[in-house]
């Protein structure tokens, strides 16, 4: 398997690097990378950054394996939703180093993170689904529920629009925005200041904060990844 995925653990903070030399697709091999990487992270960091390479965050999910099929679109979906609420749970403080392109689940693994610091610039970050022809799932939208700003729900994810850095601040994909040069080291900072909080409560915090979106989209997401077309469908 050829590794999409690095690992670095900068004191305490376990950064983990999105690059498949392409758009960082979410692919099988992604979703396992990743998996594998947070259970290190749980093991060993006290803080966690997800970042992309420069330009690129991630331009969602596999598009050879969302367009193969309706099997194959629901075989990579189901864990990928179930790889995003693992993040959006995660005990550990995490932040996003929203390093370019966000689309889709790009963009949904920007509402997943705590805290997300993007680049400043021309990138494009938003919920496409639905201009392509695919309706959102149920853990799409209850995590632009919770995440974006009231006013921008709706055209974030009926409308599909697509926002530019400085827009996608005031929608709630992102907290801020840095110099793109600067993205990974602020988020990296901003991770090791919220690692030096109580670990227990921060979780416990989160875990009161969170677990009923997490429960409902996993109770529901078999059932409802099942009546999703794929896109252009």
């Amino acid at each position: 398997m050829t590794d999409v995925l690095s690992y670095r653990l900068d004191d305490g903070v376990a950064v983990l690097t999105l690059d498949d030399g392409k758009a960082n697709a979410i692919s099988h091999a992604t979703l396992e990378q990743l998996d594998a990487a947070l259970d290190r992270a749980e093991a060993e960091a006290r803080a966690l950054v997800l970042a992309g390479r420069d330009g690129r965050f991630s331009a969602g999910f596999d598009l050879a394996a969302m367009t193969a099929g309706t099997d194959s679109m629901r075989s990579l979906v189901v864990p990928g939703a179930r790889l995003m609420m693992r993040l959006y749970g995660l005990g550990l403080p995490t932040v996003a180093a929203g390093t370019g392109h966000a689309i889709a689940a790009g963009a949904l693994l920007l509402l997943v993170c705590d805290h997300r610091i993007g680049a400043e610039g021309t990138a494009k970050i938003g919920l496409n689904e639905v201009a392509i022809g695919m309706a959102l799932p149920v853990f799409a939208v209850e995590l632009a529920r919770a995440r974006l700003a009231p006013a921008h729900f709706g055209p974030a994810t009926m409308g599909a629009h697509i926002y530019d850095p400085a827009g996608a601040v005031a929608a709630g994909y992102l907290d801020r925005v840095v110099p793109a040069g600067d993205v990974v080291d602020e988020a990296v900072a901003e991770a090791a200041r919220l690692g030096e909080l109580r670990a227990g409560a921060y979780a416990r915090t989160k875990e009161v904060a969170r677990s009923q979106l997490i429960g409902h989209v996993l109770a529901t997401l078999e059932d409802d990844v099942a009546g999703v077309s794929q896109p252009g469908a």
